[in-house]
């Protein structure tokens, strides 16, 4: 014990990282931790009379479940990749100086400011079958009307949600990598070049690999958001098949509530899921 009581001295007196870091992570810990532990103990229907697996049994053996795990697995892995490589091209550009350098990095963030469901409403209403741009090019003589204009919304491959989150998480990602690049500064790419490489070639064997795992950060927190949000998929998506979240908030409100533990099932799942993948991703990194 007194051991234990001389070390944590000497961190404190060190003024240790992790010791201002505590009262924030002890929030995360009981709200998020706390969060988990009571889901977890709905799936299993403690606090209704005893403990039962028959909600999870139901679950994992519903075909229409699966289906909405593939559709939420796709939307985030299609949304995550395109952010990326989008917002990778996006922080290469504006790093360069150029005229006009500020008010084109104001204008790639400015949409970080609007809310997902406000932006899900303006894809709906710009790109739906009965939305502006339909109507405008029916208007045009483009398309015999407007429901000759492709489904982008409420389609089969959900090509608006993945727009939407593309449009909102680009930002995100770049402004992400652009400080990382601010911070790395010139340096690894000049003593490249000065070493005989091209431009491209020291972006590519120098710059890139040292970005790598803030991209790899940022994308697994886009591909987490992607796949557990339920507000935009619910707008913007097919009745069926659901996305994974939106079919556990409507189980979740559903009347009955002898629904809510399926309900708190998909929600572990879909932690679950997130958890597995983005550890496989950091990884798969780290070899």
């Amino acid at each position: 014990m007194a051991g234990f009581a001389t070390s944590a001295i000497e961190m404190i007196g060190r003024g240790h990282p992790w010791l201002s870091l505590a009262p924030a992570l002890g929030v995360i810990a009981v709200l998020f931790g706390g969060g988990l532990a009571l889901g977890l103990a709905g799936s299993f229907g403690m606090g209704r009379g005893g403990a039962s697996g028959d909600a999870w049994i139901a679950v994992l053996s519903e075909g229409r479940v699966w289906r909405s795990l593939g559709l939420s697995l796709w939307i985030a892995f299609a949304s995550t990749a395109l952010s990326c490589v989008i917002g990778l091209g996006a922080a290469l550009l504006l790093r360069r100086r150029f005229p006009g350098q500020g008010l084109a990095r104001l204008l790639f963030q400015i949409n970080l400011t609007i809310p997902h469901a406000v932006g899900a409403l303006g894809i709906l209403w710009l790109l739906s079958q009965s939305g502006f741009v339909a109507r405008l090019s029916a208007g045009a003589g483009l398309i015999d009307g407007p429901a000759g204009f492709p489904a982008l919304t409420q389609d089969r491959f959900a090509i608006g949600i993945i727009a939407h989150y593309v449009w909102k998480e680009v930002p995100f990602i770049g402004l992400i990598l652009l400080a990382n690049m601010q911070s790395l500064g010139d340096d690894p790419e000049s003593a490249a070049r000065s070493l005989g490489a091209s431009p491209f070639a020291a972006m590519r064997l120098v710059l890139l690999p040292l970005l790598m795992p803030a991209l790899i950060r940022a994308g697994a927190i886009v591909f987490a958001f992607s796949f557990g949000a339920w507000e935009v998929p619910v707008l913007l998506g097919q009745s069926a098949p659901t996305a994974l979240p939106v079919l556990a908030w409507q189980r979740f409100t559903d009347p009955d509530l002898a629904a809510r533990p399926e309900a708190m099932a998909l929600a572990m799942l879909i932690a679950l899921v997130s958890a597995v993948l983005i550890r496989a991703a950091f990884a798969g990194r780290n070899r």
